[in-house]
Formats: C-alpha cells, sequence, structure tokens
C-alpha cells in the first residue's frame, strides 16, 4: 500500500471520528449529563483539600 492511499484512508477514517464525537455530543440523551456536569463548579458546598467532606469547618 502506497503512503498516499494510507493517508488517505487515515484522514477519512479520522472524520468520521470526528463526525461521531460532534453527534454523540449534542445528542439529546447527553445533553442531561453534560447539564449536570456544567453546574457542579456552581454548587454551595465549599471544597478543602484535605477535608473529608463529613468534617464541619470551625471558625
Amino acid at each position: 500500500m502506497s503512503p498516499v492511499i494510507f493517508h488517505s484512508i487515515w484522514t477519512v477514517l479520522m472524520l468520521i471520528l470526528f463526525i461521531g464525537i460532534v453527534f454523540w455530543a449534542y445528542s439529546s440523551r447527553r445533553q442531561r449529563a453534560f447539564d449536570e456536569a456544567a453546574r457542579l463548579p456552581l454548587e454551595e458546598e465549599d471544597f478543602v483539600p484535605g477535608r473529608s467532606s463529613g468534617e464541619k469547618q470551625h471558625g
């Protein structure tokens, strides 16, 4: 197989993969999960490294 044919096939496969990822990301089935992930940084709970979630903050 010549390098030109190999690169052509590789390009077409990568284009198909890209289009598949775009359809997956914009599908209506994934919208709920992405909306939940988008709201994670806005949640009220403060995170302090090294402290468990059940431990109260003093001060």
